[in-house]
């Protein structure tokens, strides 16, 4: 459920192996031991016959306790600093709706989940971290007898972790883009499996800001399976490949995407294939425009917005030069899609009119079909690169951004855990739990079950 819409996703859409998962093929190899463990123990019906940490518990209560069926309290967290958006709940609590349980001696799997107390976030909720491990904010709790559940920990961390990281990378590229839209382009980086978890946390972050923040960023994706649980829909103009086809003819390629495809698809150039971002640009809004112009004539007003061009894509690889940025030298400052590319490309695209032979008449929409048309850069953008652009002030309309957004590194691991924090002793829950750890709270958590 999103704190967004209320909404929970449904089960199916994550399509769970849940005949392997009860059996512990997701799970680290020692919860296997452990469950085998706790049920030959339940079977055996033994107590505790050790020396146990709870000093002050009675030993003949001590006694009683059945290892077996022990019932615990569990606590997930993750301990990303200073905050992470949470994703992810939904496959958590879907895995221990369908897996929480036991086989029996027929091998029939008795689903248990019935038996459990769960308190959890909605995706889209901050977590705080300031260092203190003592001071997590948890993101889902479980209590109940430990073995029914104890091979799902593998699996719900590693959903928890996963969507988090990825929208909290993407809330930070936001952030740092000032409200910018931000373009999802990591489908290429990854598994195509994990497209659709991708996407989806990169749709909570878009609205986990635009809420905190008061902003009207759009969503745009790369791929349909990136929208698949949310209902986006994904967009494109051309590729370098499409470029190739027309045999390095970059105008061509827009001219006939612009004939061929909906009015309502951005025609957004890609213009670097010649490393000479500017000269494809003019070259494309000249003949685009021309042919604006010629059709608006003869009062062909819809077939002429099909040529109305919505921005260029400088994608310069960060080893190139391009040809119209005198060198100084320092690769940062001459190399890739940097602020000196952007401010000439801007200064070309507004002033381009000038160059076009129109009549007198023509100058100004002509000035202003320029003026419209915005810049997208993309290639090895990330938040640290993105708040230098915008710092000073470099003209970009859209930010295009992959790999990064994925990053999983000092700064944006966002890697989960789970504790034993509590156990339940003649109807009395006790602090259990390694040193360094215990049981925290957040007010942002609500009994499900």
């Amino acid at each position: 459920m999103s704190v967004f819409n209320g909404q929970r996703l449904p089960a199916e859409i994550f399509k769970i192996d849940t005949e392997r998962m009860r059996k512990g093929w997701y799970s680290d190899a020692y919860f296997l031991n452990i469950v085998k463990i706790l049920e030959t123990l339940s079977e055996e019906d033994y107590v505790f016959a050790g020396k146990s940490d709870l000093q002050d518990f009675q030993e003949d209560k001590l006694a009683q306790v059945k290892n077996g069926d022990i019932v615990v309290e569990m606590q997930f967290f993750t301990r990303r600093k200073p905050y992470s958006l949470v994703a992810g709940v939904d496959e958590a609590l879907t895995i221990l709706k369908e897996c929480t349980g036991y086989f029996d001696d027929l091998g029939d799997f008795v689903n248990m989940y019935h038996t459990l107390e769960i308190e959890v976030v909605e995706d889209g909720t901050f977590v705080k971290y300031d260092g203190n491990p003592m001071g997590v904010e948890p993101v889902l709790k479980v209590r109940g007898i430990y073995r029914y559940f104890a091979l799902l920990e593998t699996p719900i961390l590693g959903a928890l972790s996963e969507a988090s990281r990825v929208a909290t990378n993407v809330f930070n590229v936001l952030k740092a883009a000032k409200g910018k839209d931000i373009l999802f382009f990591p489908a290429r980086f990854v598994h195509y499996k994990m497209q659709a978890l991708h996407g989806y946390a990169y749709s909570l972050a878009v609205q986990g800001y635009n809420e905190k923040y008061g902003k009207t960023s759009n969503t745009f994706v790369s791929t349909d399976d990136q929208g698949d649980w949310w209902g986006g829909k994904a967009g494109g103009t051309i590729a370098h490949a499409s470029i190739a086809a027309f045999l390095g003819d970059t105008a061509e390629t827009m001219m006939q995407f612009s004939r061929i495809m909906p009015v309502e698809v951005p025609r957004i150039a890609l213009v670097d294939y010649h490393n000479d971002c500017l000269g494809d640009t003019l070259g494309v809004m000249k003949r685009m425009f021309n042919k604006y112009c010629s059709l608006l004539k003869e009062g062909k007003k819809e077939e002429a917005q099909k040529y109305q061009l919505f921005g260029v894509r400088p994608d310069t690889s960060g080893n190139m030069r391009d040809v119209s940025i005198p060198p100084l030298g320092d690769k940062k400052l001459d190399c890739g899609v940097n602020p000196r590319l952007i401010w000439a490309l801007r200064n070309a695209i507004n002033d381009a009119f000038k160059q076009w032979d129109i009549p007198f008449e023509a100058i100004q929409a002509a000035k202003e079909w320029c003026h419209a048309v915005r810049i997208v850069v993309t290639g090895g953008f990330n938040a640290k690169k993105i708040t230098m652009f915008e710092e000073l002030g470099v003209p970009v309309d859209i930010y295009g951004v992959g790999s990064s957004l994925l990053e999983n590194s000092d700064e944006t691991n966002n890697d989960y855990t789970s504790d034993i924090v509590r156990v339940k002793l003649d109807e009395i829950w006790v602090e259990v739990h390694k040193v360094g750890r215990g049981p925290c709270d957040n007010p942002n958590l609500e009994r499900i079950q």
